[in-house]
Parts: structure tokens; C-alpha cells; sequence
């Protein structure tokens, strides 16, 4: 029975010069400086993993705000060592418009800076005064009602009408459209009509992100104190702090039970 030749003969044709001992060892060791470095790379990558994992949400912002500020400092010292004023560089990219709403952005800010806390009716209405400045009127809306309602608009309507409610301009016919427009453009404390406004997908989107952007912040407001992950506060300086420490260091493991006795209050 004959045998079958090997693929390592099949591949290697007879007149291919074969490689000296010295000339394989160079090549093994190329390729095991090829795995070595390859090994390394992985791990570097795999401990940057680890370590951007361990990272939270906290520390990122906060590193993100030491980079602003490294970034602003470095700005302010290239500015002073050039002689140049950063402030009017800045004020340069702002218009007319935009200064005067930050000027009264600024001004209302300082009308409302009393956060002393009351009682729950001062806080709700400050909550419903920085709700009402995000509003956004829809003018158009309210300029197309107008125009149906005094008739300016040029459709099929028979009268004109006031709203200050002049008898000099009497109006001989009014539609049903207008009439529906007036009532419900002009109503007063008289009218029978209520609950009747339909708000638009866009209105209604509107409340919907603002009550999800008020459920995200809340959940996201944290009065952190310093010593919250430290426990019970036993020192009154920094001095003393560091000193209950060293004692801790030694003497905890004997007093944890006396400690435990003390607090369910059994201790003798």
C-alpha cells in the first residue's frame, strides 16, 4: 500500500534553497518578538478597559470639568503674556442682540436670587416663574385666530369685528366661523365656553419633554456631602482626623464588638 504524500512535501518544491540553523533561529525570534509585543498590546489594552469601566459618571464629569479648566487657565496666561484683554476678545463675538439678552438674563437673575426657603408656596412660585420664561408663545396661531376673528383675513366672513367693543363699528352679520372665533379668542369671565382647546401634536410633544427633562433632572440631583462614604463623623479637625485613623488601623478589630454594644445599647 502505497503512502500518500504530506502537504509539506507538496508545497516545497525540490529546488527551493533551505534556510541554515542560523537563519531559522532569526526567524523564530522575529516572531517571538512579533508575539511578545502583540501580548503587550493586548494587556495595555485591556487594563485602558478596565480602567475607563471603573470610571463613573461622577468622575467623568469631573475630569471633564478640571480639562475645561486647565484649558481656560492656559488661555488667560497666552492672553496676559501677549498682552491681550480676553474679555473684549470675547465680547467681540457677541452681537448687539445677544449682549442685551444676557444683560436682562443677567438682571433677572439677580431680581430672583433669593433662595432662602420659605415654605412650599414660595418655591412653587418661583418654579412657575422659570417655567413661564421657557415658554414660547406661538405667534402665528394666535395672529391666524385673530385674523379670522376680525375678519382681516379676507375669507368668506360678512362682518368686521371690534374687539374693544366700540358701538361705533356695529356689525350687521357675523358667521358662525367668526362668531366661534370671537368666543373663543375674546371670552371673559360670561362665557359658558370651556375645556374646548385642542393643543397641536407639536404643543402637546412640548409638555412631554418638558415633564421627562424635569423627571431626568430630579433624578439626577445629588447633595453629595464629603464625608458620606465615611460614616459616623469621630473627629473634629483634619489633625484629629487623620490620628482616629492610625487608632482604627490598629485597635478596630478589638472594639468592633464593644462598639456594637454601645450602639444597640446592651453594653454594660
Amino acid at each position: 500500500m502505497s503512502r500518500s504524500p504530506s502537504p509539506e512535501s507538496e508545497t516545497q518544491s525540490p529546488d527551493a534553497p533551505k534556510l541554515s540553523m542560523d537563519e531559522r533561529k532569526a526567524k523564530m525570534q522575529k516572531l517571538r518578538q512579533k508575539l511578545a509585543a502583540s501580548s503587550k498590546a493586548n494587556r495595555a489594552s485591556v487594563v485602558e478597559e478596565s480602567a475607563r469601566s471603573k470610571i463613573s459618571a461622577r468622575d467623568a464629569a469631573r475630569l471633564e470639568k478640571q480639562r475645561k479648566l486647565a484649558e481656560t487657565l492656559r488661555t488667560k496666561a497666552d492672553a496676559e503674556e501677549n498682552g491681550v484683554d480676553l474679555e473684549r476678545k470675547k465680547n467681540w463675538e457677541y452681537t448687539i442682540e445677544e449682549n442685551e439678552a444676557w444683560e436682562d438674563r443677567l438682571a433677572r437673575k439677580a431680581r430672583r436670587a433669593d433662595f432662602q426657603f420659605r415654605d412650599e408656596t414660595h418655591m412653587m412660585r418661583m418654579r412657575y416663574k422659570k417655567d413661564v420664561d421657557l415658554l414660547k408663545p406661538d405667534l402665528e396661531e394666535y395672529r391666524r385666530r385673530k385674523a379670522v376673528a376680525t375678519g382681516s383675513d379676507g375669507s368668506a366672513l360678512v362682518g368686521s369685528f371690534d374687539p374693544s367693543g366700540s358701538q361705533s363699528s356695529a356689525v350687521s352679520t357675523i358667521s358662525h366661523e367668526q362668531q366661534v372665533a370671537i368666543d373663543g379668542l375674546y371670552r371673559d369671565n360670561n362665557s359658558l365656553l370651556y375645556g374646548d382647546n385642542k393643543p397641536s401634536d407639536a404643543a402637546i410633544d412640548r409638555v412631554v419633554d418638558k415633564v421627562t427633562q424635569d423627571l431626568e433632572r430630579r433624578a439626577k440631583f445629588s447633595r453629595k456631602r464629603p464625608n458620606e462614604d465615611e460614616g459616623d463623623i469621630t473627629y473634629i479637625n483634619e489633625r484629629n482626623k487623620v490620628f482616629n485613623k492610625k487608632i482604627a488601623r490598629y485597635y478596630d478589630k478589638y472594639t468592633a464588638e464593644i462598639r456594637a454594644n454601645f450602639e444597640r445599647g446592651t453594653a454594660l
